[in-house]
């Protein structure tokens, strides 16, 4: 029997009792799981589960892959950030946060982050990031196939987030679409994650 990809998978449901802003920032390090797949029909997109077993994000991409748009949400399908490809620059993308207003959620005007892809394949640098006063990149770390990172600051090159190929708790390595990702404390998880979405178009897995 192939092993699960989180072995709590059963035991997740939309009616988590937990609040997405628990996840949001953390005063320590925390460990997830990113499966390359949405929960529909196990189509395009990622779902993205805490040491728990419980869902945290998700993108659904569907029965498409490459989308010029697409959304991260919650575990409950909160709007978290809309990231966009721009049309008329080659490899950059854009992401949108939400805000809570008058018990909606409203798309924010200003780019949250920009990414613009690196265009040298063979270059330890993926992708350089813009958020705010941060500057970041992701790194391509050689493992396989599997994607495996890193989010780098470039100020004092702290590594913020790092993503590897899971093996399970009995050293059985898992497929190449399912990660162990470590997040360094203090992290905008949400940022994170947005940017991982970023960096699965620009592989080609969503």
């Amino acid at each position: 029997m192939a092993p699960k990809v989180y072995p709590n998978q059963e035991s997740t449901t939309s009616s988590q009792s937990q609040s997405h802003n628990q996840y949001c920032l953390s005063s320590k390090r925390e460990t997830y799981t990113l499966w390359m797949k949405s929960l529909v029909l196990h189509s395009n997109g990622c779902t993205v589960y805490d040491s728990n077993g419980h869902i945290v994000y998700r993108v659904d991409n569907y029965d498409r892959k490459g989308k010029r748009e697409v959304n991260l949400m919650d575990q409950q399908g909160n709007l978290l950030c809309t990231i966009k490809k721009r049309l008329l620059a080659l490899g950059c993308w854009e992401g949108h946060k939400y805000c809570s207003k008058s018990n909606s959620r409203s798309q924010e005007q200003q780019p949250w982050f920009e990414v613009k892809k690196c265009l040298t394949l063979t270059g330890k640098i993926a992708c350089e990031i813009k958020a705010g006063s941060k500057n970041l990149c992701i790194e391509r770390i050689s493992i396989g196939k599997s994607i495996a990172f890193r989010i780098v600051n470039k100020l004092d090159g702290q590594i913020i987030a790092e993503g590897k190929q899971k093996q399970s708790s009995s050293g059985v390595v898992l497929s190449n679409d399912v990660l162990t990702l470590d997040l360094a404390a203090g992290t905008d998880h949400s940022l994170i994650m947005a940017l991982i979405t970023v960096y699965g178009l620009i592989c080609g897995k969503m």
